[in-house]
């Protein structure tokens, strides 16, 4: 029961506070990109340019042909890679989102749980862009939307989830030891390769695959494909589903009670 009153009281905070964290996310935005000639471009040509070499090494030098099923290399790797963009972004920026805005640390009327959500709302924004551009290349291939592509607010939401659990943790730990966010860093890029982004769980052998299967990305990123490609409900995947939420909500609890009991030490530190 606390719990319960614990996320509805956390959801008031965000509804009370839908202004501030607006107007902090715009902030965050110009601040990512300021004194560059292209600004907040650079959010959308990094991402394009880093989809472009994987298309032109495994498409054009390895000579990657269709999927199993039919679909240009290109559409099954861009609908693997930008809900990483997403995540990955999300998590590094939000790791920093405490020690980044310190001087709201010290405001007791500000709410400093509510600092990660800022960075996955940034991120958000650029990736419902990248979501646009899916939609897009899928019709100019000749792919008509499908009632199933409306599950992609599904999976945003599942994300959402996963990364404020996971910054909930990293922030905190990110106040008393810098280190943390290098190590977040070099966890996402172990756990990148270690995604089926642009190679299939196929590929591995049976007994191994479920390793893998344990990386909650596996979800995300099967589910996007599922979701443009193959056309499967994420309530058809069962199994994955309640393991996935099951895994989520536990790193949603403990990243709430290690947030709670570090926050109090947060300005002494900084």
């Amino acid at each position: 029961m606390k719990c319960f009153y614990s996320l509805y009281k956390f959801l008031v905070d965000i509804w009370q506070n839908k202004m501030l964290l607006w107007d902090l996310t715009k902030k965050d935005l110009k601040q990512r990109y300021i004194g560059s000639f292209l600004g907040i471009l650079w959010a959308f040509i990094q991402p394009i340019i880093t989809v472009g070499i994987f298309w032109f090494v495994f498409q054009v030098g390895f000579k990657a042909g269709p999927t199993a099923t039919g679909v240009p290399f290109i559409l099954w790797l861009m609908s693997g890679m930008f809900p990483w963009f997403f995540f990955n972004d999300s998590v590094i920026a939000a790791t920093n989102s405490v020690f980044a805005n310190s001087f709201l640390v010290k405001k007791i009327v500000f709410q400093v749980r509510l600092l990660p959500i800022i960075q996955i709302l940034s991120a958000l924004l650029i990736h419902f862009f990248f979501i646009f551009m899916l939609f897009v290349m899928f019709i100019v291939y000749g792919y008509k939307p499908s009632i199933y592509n409306l599950q992609v607010i599904y999976y945003l939401f599942a994300t959402i989830c996963l990364v404020l659990g996971i910054s909930w943790i990293t922030s905190a730990l990110c106040v008393f030891s810098r280190d943390v966010s290098q190590l977040v860093g070099m966890c996402l890029q172990f756990m990148f390769w270690g995604t089926p982004i642009f190679w299939n769980i196929e590929m591995i052998p049976g007994k191994y695959a479920w390793l893998f299967k344990l990386n909650p990305m596996f979800y995300i990123i099967r589910g996007y494909r599922d979701t443009f490609i193959d056309h499967i409900w994420f309530w058809d995947r069962t199994g994955t589903t309640i393991y996935f939420w099951i895994l989520t909500f536990i790193i949603l609890l403990l990243g709430a009670w290690l947030f709670k009991r570090l926050r109090p030490h947060f300005a002494d530190v900084l």
